[in-house]
């Protein structure tokens, strides 16, 4: 397998809507040959999840695993590996929590984006079979934001205060010497 070229947030693929994997295709050794060129992918970068759209595949195919060891968000909880074909979410509970959001697309950059705090996940597995998860807290926030490549989006699009953008090496400053330091 091989680790590709994440595309960057202006690049068009980013901004359609993914296609559907038909059964035989979740099946295909051309998928098995996708999926672990996405596992290279999410590794080399080191991120939590990444979405075919971000490798130039425009086909409704997700990946996502929390390590503990993350340099990008070493607080997060340690979770299996998911492999997510053809989501579908529900939401249940509309009270909002927000995070700090960054993107392997939107590199080098955070912002603050407030989501569902739970939600259901309904989707085929690498076995093509059918599967549904519930999710809450951290985890139901990668999987909005992973899914939301599947739909032509970024977290950006999601800001209610796009204020809150800043580079990851700012927020770091800021959590080093705190604000009050800096605007003295």
């Amino acid at each position: 397998m091989t680790a590709q070229r994440i595309l960057k947030m202006g690049n068009p693929v980013l901004r359609q809507v993914a296609s559907d994997f038909k059964r035989e295709e979740i099946l295909s050794d051309d998928t098995k040959v996708l999926l672990g060129n996405m596992w290279d992918t999410l590794e080399l970068a080191g991120g939590i999840g990444l979405a075919a759209p971000q490798i130039g595949v425009s086909k409704q195919l997700a990946i996502i695993e929390l390590s503990s060891e993350s340099e990008r968000y070493p607080e997060a909880e340690a979770s299996e590996p998911f492999i997510i074909f053809n989501p579908k979410i529900s939401i249940i509970d509309n009270d909002l929590q927000g995070f700090w959001e960054g993107c392997l697309s939107v590199p080098g950059l955070r912002g603050y984006v407030e989501r569902p705090r739970k939600i259901k996940i309904d989707y085929l597995d690498e076995f093509a079979e059918q599967q549904s998860i519930v999710l809450e807290e951290f985890l139901a926030t990668v999987f909005q934001h992973e899914l939301d490549h599947l739909i032509g989006m970024l977290y950006v699009d999601r800001m209610e205060d796009a204020g809150t953008l800043m580079f990851e090496d700012e927020m770091d400053l800021l959590d080093e010497v705190g604000e009050d330091e800096i605007l003295d």
